[in-house]
């Protein structure tokens, strides 16, 4: 199935105009994937939604209904919700009345169930995706699911909407969803804190920040490259670095007895608990 064919005709109406919704409309647009006249979003703030107009050429509304009736004139439309988790509930009393049955909901609200969002709109075709921050440059990684009433080639339209934020990557369940947030979507926080803390370490010898900072981006950026070409587990990798009595043995030594690994488990883990605890609430 061509892209042109796929998304011909399709309405996208993004309910939150935030910055992961900017990614994607960016992304559609950029990559011929949609025309401006086919997208259409949502913002309570009358400066972005000028800003978003002029920037993309896209209609920008007030009214989250207002938004979804527009994309409803076309056949297949699809809704994306993009708001924060705190406003959820809020928004789909707002669209409530107003998603119709043939319409399709994808949802990147963290631990926004789709249970949640069917019951609420009475619709059974609803997606449920995890981005993270590297979307906005169109490098992320987004874990999706969807219910059984998803059709194959609606599935074909959210793999190309969800490229157009870099790779997509269908997982089997929901839970699977809460997991990848706490991997995946956290886990730019766990790389930025380690970015400060090696670069603080570069000053703390006598770099300037400047030199420490592109030292430390430029390590990590070949690091990922060269494990992603290698195709080899991450011990094997450390090992080829590291030599016996050498500078990397000894690091390692400070990383374990510091108990690097499990704080980062922990981590993952906290931030696990908080994304099925965002859907128990909800």
């Amino acid at each position: 199935m061509s892209t042109s064919s796929t998304l011909l005709n399709k309405q996208i109406a993004f309910i939150g105009a935030g910055v992961m919704a900017e990614s994607m409309i960016a992304g559609l647009l950029s990559k011929g994937l949609l025309s401006a006249q086919q997208i259409s979003a949502s913002h309570p703030r009358s400066m972005r939604r000028s800003e978003l107009s002029q920037k993309y050429g896209i209609e920008v509304f007030a009214a989250n209904a207002e938004t979804v009736e527009k994309a409803a004139n076309a056949e297949g439309s699809i809704i994306v919700l993009c708001v924060k988790p705190q406003r959820i509930k809020s928004v789909l009393n707002d669209l409530k009345n107003v998603v119709a049955e043939d319409q399709l909901i994808l949802s990147i609200v963290a631990g926004a169930k789709i249970e949640t969002i069917s019951k609420a709109l009475n619709n059974e075709r609803v997606v449920r995706t995890m981005p993270n921050t590297p979307s906005q440059i169109g490098h992320g990684i987004t874990a999706w699911t969807c219910t059984e009433k998803v059709s194959d080639a609606e599935r074909e339209q959210v793999k190309l909407l969800l490229g157009a934020l870099g790779r997509e990557l269908f997982v089997e369940n929901e839970n699977m969803i809460d997991m990848a947030t706490s991997l995946s979507a956290t886990g730019p926080t766990f790389v930025f804190m380690v970015m400060e803390a090696l670069t603080d370490a570069g000053v703390h010898m006598g770099f300037s920040r400047d030199m420490s900072k592109e030292l430390v981006q430029e390590m990590m950026l070949g690091s990922v490259l060269f494990a992603m070409e290698s195709h080899l587990h991450p011990a094997e990798l450390r090992n080829m670095v590291t030599s016996p009595g050498g500078t990397s043995a000894d690091a390692i030594y400070q990383m374990e007895k510091g108990g690097l690994r499990t704080v980062l488990s922990k981590a993952v883990f906290a931030a696990y608990q908080k994304a099925v605890a965002l859907g128990e609430k909800d």
